[in-house]
């Protein structure tokens, strides 16, 4: 008998069997459980399955949280709401049950991978039935799927019937590697981009790069990186815990790196990133904005990500969300996602469907609007 159930922990289904629905996921079961072990406020988690029986056919994770509806809000609008915000903090806030994972690239659902593309349409469509159910019984006003692949057709077929909305979302990136070198690289880029990292490349050359697995002895120094970027971030949705980095680093052994980048015996830029045989997946990158633009901190870590993809015989860097324009300019090819949503109060849904362009990423971002073409008509 096949039937849809939901999980508080990852630690509900055994490795194997997780990974046998997920067999090339890098953000695999122990980054889910590195996530869930970290103490991010403000998130709590759930992991939805489909089984026949012992059988797992189909699983995503999920999470809880009041989401903040001027989350992608930018400029002068963002300052009003947040004026708002601290006069009356739950104004903006509505309990959202969403698939998806608040620190994981794109919301993948692990199917079987004998089923057939009905057998996946047919449990998808149980899972976000029973989201429903869940957020009835919870209370949950919001229902969502963060960052949905607009290329997976499932979801544009699914989501509509469950009267879930498209919004775009931010676009991921991806850079095939096919060069034998880094100067291989460099010359296929335009001629002022070339010039420019190269410039870029010899004023961070007086920096020590060390690939880390483990960090003992800087562990102060990346909460401080990690700190002073996030408070310069534009758009945020999850502060990440010293208890994140060290999880993922200790439950990902060979898989997960601490790139750091040192002046002297001072450490000015982490990276952390993700790698298997194929892929090099850059989680985040924490820098010293004081001597950011001096040593050129984004694009030498850049270089160097693609120096180890060449070295390891790496064939994609994906470099993940945000600065898609600079990612465009040095190589990179967009993937388009969506933010899929719906109030389940129909007043409150058909408000929200009003004045949702207020806070749609494509009215602040035109390199995200032409990334998300079908959201963006949604």
């Amino acid at each position: 008998m096949i039937e849809t159930t939901v999980h508080p922990s990852i630690d509900a289904f055994a490795p194997a069997e997780w990974g046998r629905l997920f067999p090339h996921e890098l953000e695999d079961h122990a980054y889910l459980r590195a996530i869930e072990q970290a103490g991010i406020e403000g998130f709590r988690y759930a992991y939805f399955a489909v089984r026949d029986g012992d059988r797992l056919l189909a699983a995503v994770p999920a999470f809880v949280t009041d989401y903040r509806l001027d989350t992608t809000v930018q400029g002068g609008l963002r300052r009003a709401t947040e004026a708002l915000a601290k006069v009356f903090p739950r104004l903006l806030r509505i309990p959202m049950l969403s698939l998806g994972s608040p620190v994981s690239e794109r919301c993948r659902v692990g199917y079987a991978p004998e089923s057939s593309t009905e057998q996946r349409a047919a449990w998808l469509d149980a899972i976000l039935a029973y989201m429903e159910t869940v957020a009835a019984r919870e209370k949950f006003g919001m229902l969502a799927v963060k960052d949905a692949p607009l290329e997976e057709s499932l979801w544009q077929q699914a989501c509509p019937r469950h009267g879930l909305r498209a919004l775009p979302g931010l676009p991921g990136a991806t850079l095939d590697i096919r060069w034998r070198d880094v100067d291989g690289y460099l010359e296929s880029l335009g001629s002022s981009t070339r010039k420019d990292l190269r410039r870029k490349r010899r004023e961070g050359s007086a920096l020590r790069i060390e690939w880390r697995t483990d960090l003992d002895g800087i562990r102060d120094d990346v909460q401080r990186l990690y700190r002073e970027t996030f408070t310069h971030a534009e758009l945020s949705f999850e502060e990440l815990t010293p208890q994140y980095f060290e999880n993922v680093l200790r439950g990902m052994p060979g898989r997960a790196f601490c790139v750091t980048y040192s002046e002297g015996e001072r450490l000015v830029a982490f990276n952390l990133v993700l790698r298997d045989a194929g892929r090099l997946l850059d989680k985040f990158l924490g820098m010293d904005y004081a001597v950011m633009d001096r040593y050129n901190l984004y694009h030498v870590s850049w270089l160097e990500n693609i120096r180890f993809c060449i070295a390891e015989g790496i064939g994609v860097y994906e470099s993940g969300q945000g600065l898609h324009r600079e990612k465009l300019r040095l190589g990179s090819t967009l993937h388009a996602n969506a933010l899929w949503y719906r109030h389940r109060n129909r007043i409150m849904d058909g408000v929200f469907a009003r004045f949702e362009r207020l806070a749609r990423l494509d009215r602040f971002d035109d390199v995200a609007a032409d990334a998300n073409p079908r959201a963006r008509q949604g």
